[in-house]
């Protein structure tokens, strides 16, 4: 889940102004958490709340996106998740924007199985991304982690998601040039997806995905937990993100760490 928040922090600066090169600063005094930080961090509260059997999963990841979102609500969310934080009767709206896969990485670290990792992921993505590409997204991303924290390979885990979700049929190199912003499931987690199957350690994943444009700080959001979960992140790396979050912030990260992710993070 650190590895969401660090490609958001690290991306950051880069949304708007996009780079199409993996040579640039890490961190930096522009960068900051965004919307991407507190979505993942309102799922992990979610996930803490709903525990043991996750009945109430979906209840409360809409309570805790309401309230969490409200908390930093100029973070930088789309049109439309912004008018549904706000309003008292929140249904789904038929989003397929990549949001739903860049909050979900609280699911797949929390998952004891794959079939979990999906249902999970499913309750945390209904409340408002229920059109089937902002699922697919969703789903894929989790999967992703779940297999890596399994100890899968980075060819076993391309051949899940080819089998079950996208086809990786490009290389970063052979769209870097020409990919251009898109917000959608189906145009920006397939390239976060190859940023990590390319990637040859985290750091190097963070990059890649920052590297191609686009939507930089939810491309490497989306990277991050999957990479995390293969290369994990070094302790100077994790130190620093820390910097950026506020006590709030950084206490729900450390209480789902104690509660899923123990001895996981430095290689």
């Amino acid at each position: 889940m650190l590895g969401a928040i660090i490609g958001d922090i690290v991306g950051s600066r880069f949304e708007w102004h996009n780079i199409k090169t993996k040579d640039f600063g890490f961190f930096s005094a522009k960068c900051h958490p965004t919307d991407d930080t507190v979505m993942s961090l309102a799922i992990a509260q979610a996930l803490l709340d709903s525990r043991p059997d996750y009945q109430y999963l979906e209840q409360n990841a809409i309570k805790h996106m309401q309230r969490i979102g409200r908390q930093y609500f100029h973070a930088g969310y789309g049109g439309m998740f912004r008018k549904w934080l706000q309003t008292d009767n929140p249904q789904p709206y038929g989003s397929y924007g990549n949001g739903s896969a860049m909050r979900v990485s609280p699911c797949g670290y929390a998952a004891r199985s794959l079939d979990e990792a999906l249902a999970l992921a499913d309750a945390v993505t209904r409340p408002t991304h229920n059109h089937p590409e902002g699922i697919k997204g969703a789903r894929a991303a989790a999967a992703a982690i779940y297999l890596a924290r399994s100890g899968k390979s980075i060819a076993e885990i391309r051949q899940h998601i080819e089998e079950h979700y996208y086809r990786l049929d490009f290389t970063l190199d052979s769209i870097r040039a020409s990919y251009k912003f898109d917000v959608t499931c189906q145009g920006s987690v397939p390239q976060a997806l190859v940023a990590f199957f390319e990637s040859t350690s985290f750091e190097d994943a963070i990059r890649s995905a920052i590297s191609i444009g686009g939507d930089s700080d939810t491309i490497a959001a989306i990277t991050g937990p999957i990479a995390q979960a293969h290369w994990g992140i070094e302790d100077w790396m994790r130190q620093r993100a820390l910097e950026y979050l506020d006590e709030a912030q950084r206490a729900i990260l450390l209480a789902f760490e104690a509660a899923y992710m123990k001895n996981t993070d430095t290689p």
